[in-house]
């Protein structure tokens, strides 16, 4: 039986699709206007990222903040109960590693205060006071330091090393910025001791000698080892620590602090070490026949063993002395004439005699070579001497001067270049 109508397939449609060109592109355009006019969310928020992300550093910058205000506070804290027990048993030295910007500044000078510079200082930098004066005039104030035993000039000019007088506490090494701004490096140290060319120090904590680099003005890469009771460092040779191992007795060692722990060597006859000439040999003292001590040329890589020495110069033992930069001379202390002395050694002609020129009143700390020439340092009474090779060897003994500014309570120290 056939059913009456149609079907989809043979019939016409009950709709009809017939849809002219412009009536599709009107339905089209009303559909894309629609959408338009509803507003979608972003699936990224650009600016509310920024936001969040300027409030999450700024949380973590307070809270280093407070951290750092905290560690400090018991830092200084600590200092202070330090300084205020006689037992510096369990004391270590602090190297401070710091934020540059909380560096203490110094006061400006009002115009027409401070030492005055005159000629007397003309060729050598001096810290008098508070106040490095170069030697072309220009002053520079540091912020508040102690009293200071030694002050050396940084490499590439990038301001000074100031280490401070033994105390109770032990003794500070501070790093001074070229606009005088000073960092403390190590505070409590036993013995502090720096690289000729100012890159590296050495210092004596409690059991161990510690030795690290020093860049920017700061320590790094410290290293430690145990060391015995009596040695201490008290200079370099190349990247080696030269260590005495006791202050009393002649003897040292080099401490390689890549190689392994200090331990004693050959050496029983070194009683001090002024410098190295080009070679790699270095100028020292050891202990000669009588009481007195000889001059020596030694060889660091055999165990100090002497390849010269003179025994005609008549050398203090205080171990105070140095070289000049091209090698030629050695300023040290001495007897001429029956009186102490500053004497002047013609390390050239080093034989079994050398010639010895007396050269002044006894000098009482470093020496300050400013040319192959020409060298300073500060005497007994606190006046600067600055002697010029030719007029010594010419017989003509260097004169004191004083130094404008200072007095009996208030030293002079000449600043050593690197």
């Amino acid at each position: 039986m056939t059913m009456a109508g149609h079907d989809n397939r043979n019939g016409a449609p009950a709709r009809p699709f017939d849809v002219t060109q412009d009536e599709l592109e009107r339905a089209v355009r009303e559909t894309f206007a629609q959408r338009a006019a509803v507003p979608r969310p972003l699936t990224a928020d650009p600016a509310g990222v920024a936001i969040r992300r300027a409030r999450r550093i700024q949380r973590q910058r307070t809270l280093a903040g407070l951290a750092l205000a905290a560690v400090a506070t018991v830092g200084v804290s600590t200092g202070v109960a330090q300084l205020g027990d006689g037992s510096r048993t369990q004391q270590r030295p602090t190297v401070v590693l710091g934020d540059p910007s909380n560096l203490a500044r110094p006061e400006p000078l009002p115009s027409g205060t401070g030492p005055a510079v005159g000629p007397s200082v003309a060729g050598t930098d001096l810290l008098v006071g508070n106040t490095i004066i170069a030697s072309n005039g220009r002053r520079v104030t540091l912020a508040a330091l102690g009293p200071a035993e030694r002050v050396q000039r940084l490499p590439e000019d990038d301001g000074w090393l100031v280490t401070g007088v033994p105390t109770a506490a032990g003794r500070t090494l501070w790093a001074v910025s070229p606009d005088g701004a000073a960092q403390v490096l190590l505070a409590g140290a036993d013995v502090i001791t720096v690289a000729a060319d100012g890159r590296q120090v050495a210092w004596r904590d409690n059991e161990e000698i510690v030795a690290a680099g020093l860049v920017s003005r700061e320590l790094i890469a410290p290293v430690r080892t145990p060391a015995p009771a009596t040695a201490a460092p008290v200079g370099f040779v190349g990247n080696a620590v030269l260590v005495r191992l006791d202050r009393d007795r002649p003897g040292h060692v080099l401490w390689h602090p890549a190689a392994g722990p200090v331990s004693a060597g050959p050496d029983r006859r070194t009683l001090a070490v002024y410098g190295a000439l080009p070679d790699g040999r270095l100028v020292g003292q050891v202990t000669g026949s009588g009481r007195a001590g000889c001059l020596a040329l030694l060889d660091p890589s055999n165990g100090f063993a002497p390849t010269d020495s003179a025994c005609g110069a008549a050398v203090s033992g205080d171990g105070l002395g140095a070289i000049s930069p091209d090698g030629r001379w050695l300023v040290v202390n001495g007897r001429a004439d029956g009186s102490d002395a500053a004497l002047l050694v013609d390390l050239s002609r080093f034989g079994a005699t050398v010639p010895v020129h007396p050269a002044g009143p006894p000098l009482t700390g470093a020496v300050a070579w400013s040319s192959a020439d020409e060298a300073a340092y500060v005497d007994g009474s606190g006046q600067l001497v600055r002697l010029r090779v030719e007029r010594v060897v010419a017989g003509e003994r260097a004169t004191p001067e004083p130094v404008p500014g200072t007095d009996g309570s208030n030293r002079p120290v000449v600043v050593v270049r690197s």
